[in-house]
């Protein structure tokens, strides 16, 4: 395909159109569970008609459990609103090629009603709200985000239909920075890699990790809006991609006893002129900045676990030993600590290791923004660094499961304040949704357990 890889304009989407190169344009909005959903487009189409009108797609996308069945309790959404459409309106600034798919480009919308009103619980309009009031003060933030999957050799049909039992694990051992590891499965990491730099995103690198048949693929750190993007792109494409190799990958926080999928975000600040604001010449090479901004994220981790850990499976990951936190805590390069603070000078930033594989980035990334201001906002004290294993200290407690961790961020003023009751109370009916079906479930585990010997 001629033109240039990734990013694109409008109008060089024209010419690949009119040239025969392009025929399909994704349209696509982030859901609740961080999931892509939208339509597929004829190329001539999208540049008639949403182009310049946006499109429309039912407002139950927010209002849905992840096997997306409708469910009550949903005040933006439901049976008793007749369920009707929002529109979605292409940000052209997210306008790229897809090259793991033929002749298809993809593009991000936001959110709005009928009227032109914005769609508050929309995780992308909710991150937008917290950059804006990062922006009043002159400050932007820069995030990364490090996803961790395990990969099978089994197809994903396959995988459903053994109920995701005694699947193939694309190495027998752990493959923790191995290159023979990532060796065995170069083909697919080496797709997924260059498609998706032609999707327009930076590759730092690839990497095995701890589990059976667990990798991590890294991106270069980004505008936090930009990171968030690319996130979710980056989690469809690797999925499509192994499928089209015959294989699947997971990015669920907890798939079997061992290590977790993990997904760490290193956040950092600079001021309007681009300038790192982080360090300084205060203790440990911050600035006073650093220090409330810090001090924020620990003050306001417990009653924002959730947006880190939105679901049952992700709380199982906090395992002593593990490399997921247990306790609240920051420390210098310390991976028993929730908060984890690396680099020096303008590489200073501090990495959140609560969220796994399987939290919505936009969510997590703006409940890292406004802790963040709250720390800047009351000047907070920074407590002193955490030294040692964390894992054995008395510390608080991270949130030990989701009914807990909601709990938390329904009594959180905080939580109301920067995100309003609006969003608050539509998570926690996600939140509850959620629990609901946990809790009547029958487990492999319960059976195993119980079949004869109870």
């Amino acid at each position: 395909m001629s033109g240039s890889d990734g990013p694109l304009t409008v109008e060089e989407l024209r010419t690949l159109v009119d040239a025969g190169q392009i025929d399909t344009v994704l349209i696509a909005v982030t859901d609740m569970q961080g999931r892509l959903q939208g339509k597929r487009c004829a190329a001539r189409y999208f540049l008639d008609e949403v182009l310049s009108r946006g499109a429309e797609a039912c407002s139950y996308l927010l209002a849905v459990d992840v096997d997306m069945n409708t469910v009550d309790g949903y005040a933006m959404s439901s049976w008793q609103s007749g369920y009707g459409d929002f529109v979605l309106t292409p940000d052209f600034a997210t306008l790229r090629l897809v090259p793991w798919l033929d002749g298809t480009a993809l593009v991000l919308c936001d959110l709005s009603w009928e009227d032109g009103g914005p769609v508050a619980a929309s995780p992308r309009q909710i991150l937008r709200r917290q950059l804006d009031r990062l922006a009043d003060r002159g400050l932007t933030a820069y995030v990364g985000t490090e996803l961790e999957f395990i990969v099978f050799r089994d197809s994903y049909e396959t995988a459903w239909r053994k109920g995701y039992r005694d699947l193939e694990p694309a190495s027998q051992y752990n493959v923790d920075y191995s290159m023979i590891g990532t060796g065995r499965i170069e083909q697919l990491l080496r797709r997924i890699r260059t498609c998706m730099e032609g999707a327009g995103m930076y590759v730092e690198s690839a990497k095995g990790e701890c589990n059976l048949g667990q990798h991590e693929i890294a991106f270069r750190f980004d505008e936090a809006l930009t990171t968030c993007d690319n996130h979710s792109i980056y989690k469809t494409g690797a999925k499509e991609i192994a499928a089209q190799e015959g294989m699947s990958l997971t990015f669920m926080a907890k798939f079997d006893e061992r290590e977790g999928n993990s997904c760490h975000i290193h956040i950092s600040l600079r001021s309007a002129d681009g300038e790192p604001v982080l360090a300084g010449d205060g203790p440990h090479g911050f600035s006073p900045l650093m220090e409330h901004f810090l001090a924020g994220q620990q003050a306001c981790l417990p009653e924002l676990t959730y947006l880190f850990a939105p679901n049952v499976n992700s709380y199982k990951r906090f395992q002593p030993g593990s490399f997921a936190p247990t306790t609240v805590a920051w420390g210098m390069d310390n991976r028993t600590c929730a908060l984890r603070v690396v680099g020096h000078g303008p590489s200073l930033r501090m990495e959140n290791r609560v969220p796994g594989g399987d939290v919505n980035p936009y969510l997590a990334v703006a409940a890292l923004v406004a802790a963040g201001l709250h720390g800047i906002e009351r000047e907070l004290e920074l407590e002193p660094e955490f030294t040692g294993n964390a894992y054995d200290a008395d510390l608080p407690q991270v949130s030990a499961t989701l009914r807990e961790a909601a709990q938390l961020f329904s009594d959180s003023k905080l939580a109301r304040e920067a995100f309003g009751d609006d969003v608050v109370e539509h998570y926690l009916n996600a939140a509850r949704v959620e629990l609901a079906a946990y809790d009547a479930t029958v487990t492999d585990w319960e059976r195993f357990r119980g079949f004869e010997r109870l």
